[in-house]
């Protein structure tokens, strides 16, 4: 069985590779292309992810209408195809002479500014856009940051695609034998990146996201508060049908705010924790399109809701 599974993982990896090899002799954006329309027939063929998007965007948004919704739908299952080619060609096209091609910065100063300092910050974005070309292009303009990512099964795969997102010197904490952790590099004063919006089950910490109470993990906040440090909202939102990215910043979260939140949150780590939330919902309306809707965000429900109802702030 071992053995049956070991060429199973290799036969995966091989053809990996061998796809890998042959799309990269086609330009990216033709790449997108294929891209767009693998991820147009897998919204017409997959129903089991397409009703779960839909029930998703349903909720969301209920002012529109359904036709609007679908569209969303399709065009979010189209983004997460691209972002799978777009981690192919990442290491190829951005490097430090050419990375303002792609990525435009927008409202960076201020969290360009702590990370000089030295101090450490928490930066934090969702599954949005391409996500992956946060912590690739701190990393190629000099920033040593460390990400929190769940290894891929397949350690074949997982090796090459780590290889891939530590080129430029981002350091994923979750490789196998790895031995740092999260507090080490806060006590160190480096920048910590999470994903930050994957539902935490039942010892979650619910708050609001897109009207609905969402179980989100605690230790984002509980890091934050315990080594005093800011928390850095932002996202990666590709521009058009190119591979070309926004990369901002929607909102700093600083230790004095959590330190004086107003009566409507239980605690700091309330505080934070829904304060980070409504900022990744905020950068999401500004493009429904590029969000993830086939995630789970909503699997774990509060004990003693009621079907249907939509809970407020606590």
């Amino acid at each position: 069985m071992a053995k049956s599974g070991a060429i199973v993982n290799f036969a995966q990896y091989f053809g990996a590779r061998f796809t890998a090899m042959m799309l990269g002799l086609f330009p990216v954006n033709a790449n997108l292309r294929t891209a767009r329309m693998i991820g147009g027939l897998l919204w017409k063929f997959d129903r089991k992810h397409r009703k779960r998007a839909m029930e998703n965007l349903r909720a969301s948004f209920p002012e529109k209408a359904d036709e609007e919704l679908k569209r969303i739908g399709e065009r979010s299952m189209q983004h997460f195809i691209e972002l799978v080619m777009d981690v192919l060609f990442t290491t190829r096209l951005i490097n430090v002479e050419s990375w303002h091609r792609y990525v435009h910065l927008k409202d960076l100063p201020e969290s360009l500014r702590i990370m000089l300092r030295q101090r450490g910050c928490i930066m934090l974005t969702g599954h949005y856009g391409n996500w992956e070309i946060l912590g690739y292009t701190l990393a190629t303009l000099g920033f040593e940051t460390y990400s929190i990512a769940r290894p891929i099964d397949n350690p074949h795969i997982d090796a090459w695609l780590l290889g891939v997102r530590e080129k430029k010197g981002q350091i994923i904490l979750s490789k196998r034998g790895v031995t740092t952790t999260a507090l080490d590099v806060l006590e160190k004063k480096g920048v910590l990146g999470f994903i930050a919006d994957q539902n935490a089950g039942p010892k979650g910490m619910f708050v609001p996201f897109f009207g609905r109470q969402a179980s989100t993990y605690k230790s984002i906040g509980l890091l934050a508060i315990q080594h005093d440090v800011p928390v850095v909202i932002g996202y990666a939102r590709r521009r058009g049908d190119r591979f070309e990215f926004d990369v901002g910043v929607q909102e700093i979260i600083s230790p004095e705010e959590w330190k004086n939140h107003g009566p409507e949150y239980r605690d700091e780590l309330h505080y934070v924790t829904a304060r980070y939330t409504k900022a990744i919902e905020d950068f999401v309306r500004d493009d429904p399109t590029q969000y993830l809707w086939i995630h789970r965000r909503w699997k774990t429900r509060p004990k003693g809701e009621i079907a249907g109802s939509v809970a407020g702030v606590g």
